[in-house]
């Protein structure tokens, strides 16, 4: 059964269209940019809570702040070459403030094969940043949603 995540894609258009993005913590990722960055996301069980709930406890839990409260629509599911699929729900987060932001952390064999145990954070800094610079920065399985944003943000403009 493949694994399946939600997460929340941020914008705010200043006057071109952002998207919060987070960088992805821990030493694997810490040196590198393209293709590092993820919409604030995690794994839950279907069936047992909504996408977006889960979509909403993943964002608190790995940027330590409550989502905003505007209303969300549903972007789309998205599937990874490896068959993980994430549902993007997206929001304005125009008013969204990136204040007491405090990311959780993870435990990991450091340096492998060491016997050692390090802490490192899920992720190591959000950032806002425009659409062409998100698609060229997010994980490749992530980059559709930047498209259907688009898309999203072209209909409402349009009216329909």
């Amino acid at each position: 059964m493949a694994i399946t995540s939600a997460g929340i894609l941020l914008f705010r258009i200043t006057p071109e269209p952002h998207v919060l993005i987070a960088h992805m913590g821990g030493p694997f990722w810490a040196s590198k940019d393209a293709g590092a960055w993820s919409i604030p996301k995690g794994e839950f069980t279907e069936g047992e809570e909504s996408a977006l709930d889960a979509a909403r406890r993943e964002f608190r839990e790995e940027l330590g702040v409550d989502p905003p409260e505007p209303p969300y629509a549903e972007l789309g599911t998205f599937a990874y070459s490896s068959g993980k699929r994430v549902t993007v729900f997206v929001a304005d987060g125009s008013a969204f403030s990136l204040d007491g932001i405090a990311f959780s952390e993870f435990e990991l064999e450091w340096p492998p094969r060491s016997g050692r145990t390090a802490r490192f954070p899920e992720v190591d800094r959000v950032e806002w940043t425009d659409l062409d610079a998100a698609r060229e920065r997010l994980v490749k399985g992530q980059r559709p949603a930047i498209d259907a944003l688009e898309k999203h943000l072209g209909d409402a403009s349009s009216g329909r």
